[in-house]
């Protein structure tokens, strides 16, 4: 049951259709584990936060510095050299009273990652590398969790979301014959951070409709933009049949409590 604060604190989001009191209590909740604190973090938390959803689990190992407050907006200049963890507790803390914050400042392994996906009704993937959205989306897939993910770089962004049984997954986009180790890093060719506040956003987005049950999550689309064209481009993609991640999964096997 809503009290008369959090009713007026989300007037906005009762009147959707899709949300009202039922879909408001479903988010209070909710529990919402993202990894990484960064520039995608910070805007998917911070819109996660004020939309009303219940539990943040925030996994990051790092702590602030000063290169990260272009885009990094959960952190400020008095920040600087704290856990990102901590900041970020702080600061959504101070946006909803009623959020609770579970920080785990720490870098993932593959058994816990697994076990902190099984925690959550929902993962957010928010790391800037590789390796990470890997990890993600396999502890995800073996759970039984969706994944909501994120990539960015310069002016450019992609997304996409795992709904395991239900479509490809993060390693059917990128299978294991590619080579990615030559991919540019921010750190080499920069981000704005307006691209990064986007995509996190986007991400929150798609988080809500999947923890609702509403609209047509990205499941099977990977969405990719370009800020300095200003367009979009939605790409349908495949299951693929030797997935090593997914191939064994099908509808019937997810467990997943949105």
């Amino acid at each position: 049951m809503l009290t008369p604060e959090q009713r007026e604190r989300f007037a906005r989001q009762l009147v959707l259709e899709g949300i009202g009191e039922e879909g408001q209590e479903r988010l209070a909740a909710a529990r919402v584990l993202v990894v990484g604190a960064g520039g995608l973090g910070s805007a998917a938390c911070f819109y996660l936060a004020a939309a009303g959803v219940g539990s943040l689990g925030i996994v990051d190992a790092d702590v602030v510095a000063l290169s990260n407050l272009n885009r990094q907006i959960l952190h400020a200049t008095a920040d600087l050299g704290r856990p990102k963890t901590e900041s970020a507790a702080e600061t959504l803390r101070a946006l909803n009273p009623d959020l609770e914050v579970v920080q785990y400042p720490e870098r993932l392994t593959p058994a816990r990652a697994e076990a902190l996906a099984t925690e959550y009704d929902l993962v957010m993937e928010c790391s800037d590398n590789f390796e990470t959205k890997f990890l993600v989306n396999a502890a995800c897939v073996q759970a039984g969790r969706p994944l909501v993910w994120a990539s960015v770089l310069a002016w450019e962004g992609q997304m996409s979301v795992v709904v395991p049984g239900e479509g490809p997954c993060y390693r059917c986009l990128f299978p294991p014959h590619l080579d990615l180790s030559g991919a540019p890093t921010a750190k080499e060719v920069g981000i704005l951070g307006a691209v990064a506040g986007t995509f996190g956003a986007l991400e929150a987005v798609e988080a809500v409709k999947v923890l609702l049950g509403i609209g047509k999550p990205l499941v099977g689309r990977l969405l990719a933009w370009d800020g300095l064209t200003a367009t979009f481009d939605l790409i349908a993609f495949e299951r693929q049949p030797g997935c090593p991640v997914c191939h064994h999964r099908d509808r019937g096997s997810t467990e997943r409590s949105p």
